[in-house]
């Protein structure tokens, strides 16, 4: 029989499962990956975009030749532009800068136009990527978001594809679902049709640490396409029994380590469903089965979580022997922890903040620590505020925003204190990041006490 799909859309579905032998070694439960990068759009956001295309179709509300503009990470774009690209629709889709450029491009190569916006805004700030997409949906004549975040139909293809082939694959023997809630669709659908053939199923979340999900406020995480910083009302929390926060720096490392042990080319998000697996089967004996959903393929995160350089760049590799982290450990007890100043604080605070501590420089940042590297807005010395208080006192009582210098170059603990040297030849000060955060300022004066301290 001559096997032929009349289009990529119905090359959809029916993704594999496959076993972990490695990561899972000293387990007494099989942990098994749902590989949805099998889908033609390589991810599993193909089942809700045409989902949600379809029936916006049924109810008229995209009609021939229209616009789908769409908030997205990624994977939702290029699910929506196949489903674009077959029917003759145009697609615009807004972005945060912090998505990997591949997928800017990838967006781009499917005919799609893209808008980038700030990562780290709430999400009612004009300029955020929810806010962005709502303005051209205004501008652009027969416009149609289909917004994942609160589209039932979302939930609904998982409900009624996704779930049943996880049911069928495992004869039913499936124990616990593990997925990383991003709109919550996923879980959700996925969650009700597994529960409503088995209420003791457990459906397990992997969450950003940071994300509401878990207990977070939104504050800025570096893995994509999961974690949310607003409760979308496609995510049901009644159907979820436990959510499992993971770090940026868990999921990365994990989804380094499943590429490379079991040969399964993950992304970070993928990386954060299978750590929050890993913890759930440890508690769990032999007659556990776990399913863990990996939305898309490592492919998306090559300019990232597997580049070496960017991994080191915000602490979490190490790539040399004499590095950064060891300055850190030669500082005395008295040092204080990382210094800064809101941009709201006045001048006059961050001078006698300066004082207190002994400091020329402060970074800028919202949010209280740990900080998140994208909390990061600038920074203030004294020098420059010297300056601008000898020509007008007022400025001692205006806000820092006002007057803040560009940003502190960064590096990642792990990082060589020759690179460190590099950058402190043009900047003041360089801040210090581990595990994604911002832990330290390091100034010339550091290395040099470093260099003179006594070594075995």
């Amino acid at each position: 029989m001559v096997e032929i799909a009349a289009s990529p859309l119905e090359l959809i579905g029916n993704t594999p499962l496959v076993r972990l032998n490695k990561v899972t070694q000293g387990l007494a439960c099989q942990v098994v990956l749902k590989l949805e990068t099998t889908n033609p759009g390589g991810s599993v956001k193909d089942r809700p975009a045409v989902a949600m295309i379809d029936a916006a179709e049924r109810e008229g509300l995209l009609q021939p030749g229209g616009t789908i503009v769409e908030p997205t990470s990624g994977n939702t774009g290029v699910g929506l532009a196949i489903v674009a690209a077959q029917r003759g629709y145009r697609c615009v889709f807004v972005m945060t800068d912090k998505v990997a450029p591949e997928k800017v491009d990838l967006l781009r190569a499917y005919g799609a136009e893209v808008v980038v916006c700030p990562v780290a805004v709430p999400p009612d700030d004009p300029n955020s990527y929810y806010s962005t997409a709502e303005r051209l949906v205004r501008e652009i004549p027969g416009a149609y978001q289909p917004n994942q975040y609160a589209n039932q139909w979302n939930p609904w293809a998982h409900e009624q594809w996704t779930g049943p082939e996880i049911w069928r694959q495992t004869e039913g023997r499936v124990t616990h679902f593990v997925a990383g809630v991003g709109t919550g669709g996923t879980i959700t659908g996925v969650g009700r049709y597994l529960k409503a053939q088995n209420p003791d199923v457990q459906i397990v979340g992997g969450d950003p640490e940071g994300s509401v999900y878990s207990g977070g406020s939104g504050r800025p995480y570096l893995v994509e396409g999961i974690g949310e910083d607003f409760w979308p009302t496609t995510f049901d929390p009644s159907i979820v029994d436990r959510v499992v926060p993971v770090s940026d720096e868990d999921s990365f490392l994990v989804a380094r380590r499943v590429s490379q042990e079991e040969g399964i080319l993950i992304g970070g998000s993928g990386g954060t469903a299978v750590a929050a697996a890993l913890e759930v089967a440890a508690e769990l004996g032999p007659d556990g089965l776990v399913v863990v959903l990996i939305p898309d393929s490592g492919r998306g995160y090559l300019s990232k979580v597997f580049n070496d350089d960017w991994m080191a760049g915000y602490g979490f590799l190490r790539t040399c022997e004499r590095c950064v982290q060891q300055i850190l450990d030669s500082r005395s007890d008295d040092t204080p922890p990382l210094v800064y100043v809101h941009p709201t604080d006045t001048v006059h605070e961050a001078v006698t903040m300066m004082r207190k501590h002994g400091v020329s420089q402060l970074p800028v940042a919202v949010g209280e620590l740990p900080l998140a590297a994208a909390e990061v807005l600038g920074s203030v010395d004294e020098l420059r505020l010297m300056d601008r208080a000898f020509v007008d006192s007022a400025v001692l009582e205006q806000p820092v925003d006002g007057v803040m210098g560009p940003h502190l170059p960064t590096i990642g603990v792990g990082q060589s204190i020759d690179l460190l040297v590099q950058q402190l030849e043009t900047a003041p000060a360089v801040l210090a990041l581990s595990g994604g955060r911002p832990i330290a300022i390091l100034t010339r004066t550091d290395v040099l006490r470093f260099l003179d301290v006594p070594r075995d």
